[in-house]
């Protein structure tokens, strides 16, 4: 008898119901538990692909961190992008890879699209090199976004939901790291283009 799988927090069409209460202001319990069990199905994609990242940089100078974004920040970013669908968030779970070069960092992306797996990498090649193509604020570093998918009965659940993984150099990590403290430490968020402007203009420059 096969048993169906459900998409972690009903549904698509629920999670994404759930992100549009929240963001007008209307948001009930059974919202909030549908956003949470979905950014809690998160953990084990995030725990998967920074497993296999760690064994592929083993004895490397290659730095891998991992990122599982907070609830205030995920509601937060459906108020800056009004027309995002919850369910299509890919940033949720994040990867990050910190090189000594770009060099180094190209030289592992490129073996790293190579894998032998059956997660799907969404992006094409250039779509998020803000490398080559900078952001207004400054900001450079890669990232693609991969669709999570395996054969074993325990993962079906997690089929679908993304992961991101940045490749950054150690100064475009610092510089990173340094718009984030600005955020703590002032009433701005030059990361997102918000407050005063003398920051944000700053850090681009």
């Amino acid at each position: 008898m096969n048993t169906k799988i459900e998409f972690p927090g009903g549904s698509k069409t629920r999670v994404n119901k759930a992100g549009v209460n929240f963001r007008s202001g209307n948001g009930t319990l059974d919202d909030f538990i549908a956003i949470e069990e979905w950014r809690a199905a998160h953990k084990a994609v995030l725990n998967t692909f920074q497993a296999s990242l760690r064994n592929r940089t083993r004895g490397t100078s290659i730095v891998v961190a991992q990122r599982h974004k907070r609830r205030n920040t995920i509601l937060n970013k459906l108020i800056r992008f009004p027309k995002m669908e919850l369910a299509r968030m890919d940033d949720v779970a994040g990867c990050r890879l910190i090189f000594e070069s770009i060099e180094e960092l190209n030289l592992f992306r490129k073996k790293f699209h190579k894998a032998k797996f059956k997660h799907r990498r969404r992006n094409d090649l250039d779509k998020y090199d803000y490398i080559k193509n900078p952001k207004n604020t400054g900001y450079r570093g890669i990232h693609d976004v991969y669709s999570y998918d395996v054969n074993s009965s325990e993962g079906k659940k997690y089929k679908g939901l993304q992961v991101e993984i940045q490749y950054r150099t150690l100064i475009q990590y610092a510089w990173a790291t340094a718009v984030e403290v600005v955020g703590f430490v002032t009433e701005s968020q030059p990361k997102f283009q918000e407050g005063d402007h003398r920051y944000e203009n700053g850090m681009a420059l």
